[in-house]
């Protein structure tokens, strides 16, 4: 099975997983990120505990895409500090933005690293990024 395949599996899977989809109760942070050109639309929930976001949800609606890497980094964002949060936003929209491209910088990524050649489809690349920017307006 070579790599595209797998990656968009894994795209699908967090298009239609529920587990990070949901509203938290009395989060410290909302944010809402919309992108009016397709219709994504989500609201971030951040729970933060001393500096590290100890749980984030998210509800809206949107493309796979959108869905997807929402979902994404939510899995890669919990337990860590918001300035390493921050650093991971930075590296996503930098390997987004073909700035970065050092597989061992790319690593920290985890599985967003499946979103590399979105920028192949330059009308998919709002949507990949949509959560992103969105949480960077959360904790800014």
């Amino acid at each position: 099975m070579d790599l595209s395949t797998i990656y968009t599996q894994l795209i699908m899977e967090h298009n239609k997983s529920a587990h990070n989809r949901r509203e938290l109760e009395s989060p410290d942070l909302r944010q809402r990120g919309h992108n009016p050109s397709c219709g994504d639309d989500i609201t971030l929930d951040i729970k933060l505990e001393g500096g590290i976001i100890r749980d984030a949800s998210f509800h809206g609606h949107g493309c796979a895409i959108s869905q997807a890497s929402t979902s994404i980094m939510i899995d890669l964002i919990k337990e860590k500090t918001v300035g390493d949060a921050l650093n991971l936003v930075n590296t996503f929209i930098g390997m987004i933005k073909k700035e970065i491209s050092d597989e061992e910088i790319l690593e920290k990524l985890e599985d967003a690293i499946a979103f590399q050649n979105i920028s192949n489809m330059p009308a998919r690349v709002k949507c990949a990024v949509l959560a992103w920017h969105t949480l960077r307006e959360a904790i800014a």
